[in-house]
């Protein structure tokens, strides 16, 4: 099981629902990791933890930081914690039915993961996937890229 990481959680304003239904399938794991969100994601998902917390009378985790909203420069400040390698997984559930007038940050936040290899999961089925594997309790240290060109 993932434990003692930080764990991005990102959603567009239509798939807030999915990120909550999500969070809340997922919350025992969640608990016992720390979270960094955009802003409005984050009250949701920090609303979410408080009533877990409240149904199972445990102490509310204070695990959690909320960023500025996606639009705001949120997106831009997980990216500067990706590349501080300072989260290990990021779930992203992007809107891709809309146009984001932040589309520069969006990709800019993805490529920053891709960059640093970090696992980055824009649905429910491939976040769940990753959030369950068994390499987060291994000792499973992931390879830096290799950013050069390939010759035979």
């Amino acid at each position: 099981m993932i434990k003692d990481k930080t764990i991005a959680l990102i959603a567009h304003d239509a798939r807030k629902a999915d990120m909550i239904e999500w969070v809340k399938h997922n919350i025992e794991t969640l608990y016992n990791n720390r979270l960094v969100c955009t802003g409005t994601t984050g009250s949701l998902v920090e609303k979410t933890l408080e009533e877990y917390a409240s149904e199972n009378n445990i102490p509310v985790p204070f695990n959690l930081t909320k960023m500025k909203s996606g639009p705001m420069g949120g997106d831009a400040q997980i990216a500067a914690l990706v590349v501080e390698g300072r989260v290990h997984l990021c779930v992203f559930l992007i809107d891709d039915l809309s146009a984001n007038p932040h589309e520069a940050d969006i990709m800019m936040l993805l490529r920053q993961c891709r960059i640093h290899n970090i696992p980055v999961a824009c649905n429910r089925h491939s976040a769940d996937l990753m959030i369950t594997s068994d390499l987060w309790s291994t000792s499973y240290k992931p390879t830096n890229p290799i950013y050069r060109k390939f010759n035979r």
